[in-house]
């Protein structure tokens, strides 16, 4: 302990901040760590855990090889090289050594293979040719329990329900924070809050491509995330990264919950734009689908029959077979008894929709799409079973677009070793980020299943283990 403080301040008990006081602890120092909420995990307690990462041993217990130079190389090219290579470099090179660091402290990845980011193994992330998605067991929760569990092994002061209001200066140093109207002191802070996706000023200046989505939009990140590393970023000079960048999911418009809550839309299922053409592989990984939707006007319809309706499994609050009626009955999802109809309500060329949905059916219920390659995208979810015809009235329509709002990319800058940087592009001393406060490793495109969770956890032990020895 430094003085009448601690070694180490963590702002955000989630998996970045946990990553980080658990490794600042490991390296001998003495840390505090507040929670704004009643509970510790954040974003990374409401997530899947799916981790993405290269050259890990659950890979080569499959045979496939993998490294960080290739996971690098992807990373950069799908994000067009606009983040820093320096920081993403880094960040490839350490997320398989967290993965191996958090498998050491409990967290089960079995190495078989997966077929979605829900059953533990390894699946196909995003839209890598290596698969690097690893789904622990017990999925985010699980991440976070073993976590908090090593927190509490190794001394780590927790101090929940208590909101950092701004950080402690001197001699251009951060030294310490202010919580409850209480000055603590520390050798250095690692600032781990999360993102903004609660607050809509800070939506409307960093991230307004969200609010296009209007009233359909619905926001899936933890209540913590009301951007408090942005008014520390102020304070203290710091400059901000990933401006306009953030994640949004394509759901249909009355989706309202994580899917795995929400459900699922059925299999046989056409996405068409306002040409009334098909555009695109409608199981396309997030990592691009998002993009694919925008370009093709942001909104798109799902066209899917009766018989794609009854096959809706039960239990789920909106793709279920009753939602998607009682929808239709109240006329905002549409309904028709042809597909010329159909057309007609949705404003679509008549024509050309019945062409669209012919050459579907003609194509993915025999196993193949030459035109987007769905095929192998079912195949790499397990899919044992070819869709089944589009034919059966009446048939539907739904609206989809980017609405669900998973993580907000803007934040403090950092570089390879967390630390955060000032608008000058130098290091602000004893302050360091990670997650989504730690801005640069997620970028314009969301590398895949898993970013969010690998970066947040990676740079937050890196974040941790400097601030640790920052002042040695």
């Amino acid at each position: 302990m430094t003085g009448d403080g601690f070694d180490v301040i963590v702002i955000g008990g989630g998996g970045a901040g946990l990553a980080a006081a658990v490794t600042a602890a490991e390296e001998g120092a003495s840390v505090l760590l507040f929670e704004s909420e009643r509970e510790l995990g954040g974003s990374t307690q409401l997530s899947a855990g799916l981790f993405t990462a290269a050259g890990t041993s659950v890979q080569a217990a499959l045979g496939i090889e993998d490294t960080p130079g290739r996971f690098f190389q992807h990373y950069m090219d799908l994000n067009q090289w606009l983040l820093a290579p320096g920081l993403i470099s880094a960040f490839c090179e350490h997320a398989g050594p967290t993965l191996e660091w958090l498998i050491g402290l409990g967290v089960e990845v079995p190495a078989k293979v997966s077929a979605n980011a829900h059953m533990p193994g390894l699946c196909q992330a995003g839209v890598e040719d290596v698969w690097r998605g690893h789904v622990p067991k017990d999925q985010g929760y699980g991440l976070v329990q073993v976590l908090a569990k090593a927190a509490r092994d190794r001394g780590v002061e927790v101090v929940l329900n208590t909101r950092v209001q701004r950080l402690l200066t001197e001699d251009g140093r951060v030294c310490g924070v202010v919580a409850d109207d209480l000055g603590v002191r520390a050798g250095a802070v690692v600032v781990a809050s999360g993102g903004f996706a609660h607050d809509r000023e800070l939506l409307a200046r960093y991230y307004p491509a969200a609010l296009r989505a209007g009233e359909d939009l619905f926001v899936v990140a933890a209540e913590g995330s009301r951007g408090d590393h942005l008014r520390f970023a102020e304070a203290v000079g710091a400059s901000v990264a990933g401006d306009g960048w953030g994640l949004m999911l394509p759901t249909a418009y009355f989706q309202r919950l994580h899917h795995w809550q929400s459900g699922f839309p059925p299999k046989s299922r056409v996405y068409v734009d306002a040409s009334g053409r098909r555009f695109m592989d409608e199981d396309a990984s997030y990592a691009v689908s998002t993009g694919i939707i925008e370009a093709h006007g942001g909104s798109v319809w799902a066209v899917f029959d009766e018989r794609a309706r009854r096959s809706l499994p039960p239990g789920y609050a909106h793709w279920d077979a009753d939602h998607v009626a009682a929808e239709a009955d109240a006329g905002r999802t549409v309904r028709a008894a042809t597909l010329a109809g159909l057309a007609a309500e949705i404003g679509v060329p008549g024509e050309t929709l019945e062409a669209t949905v012919r050459r579907w059916n003609d194509q993915l219920p025999h196993g193949r799409d030459d035109d987007f390659q769905r095929h192998r995208t079912l195949a790499n979810k397990g899919s044992r079973q070819n869709p089944e015809p589009i034919d059966e009235a009446p048939f539907y329509a739904a609206r989809v677009l980017p609405a669900e709002l998973v993580c907000t990319h803007a934040g403090l800058e950092i570089d390879a070793g967390a630390a955060v940087l000032d608008e000058r592009g130098e290091v602000i001393p004893g302050l360091f980020a990670a997650g989504e406060a730690g801005a640069g490793v997620l970028g314009q495109r969301y590398v895949g299943g898993g970013n969010a969770v690998a970066g947040a956890l990676t740079m937050g032990r890196i974040a941790g283990r400097n601030a640790a020895t920052t002042q040695r």
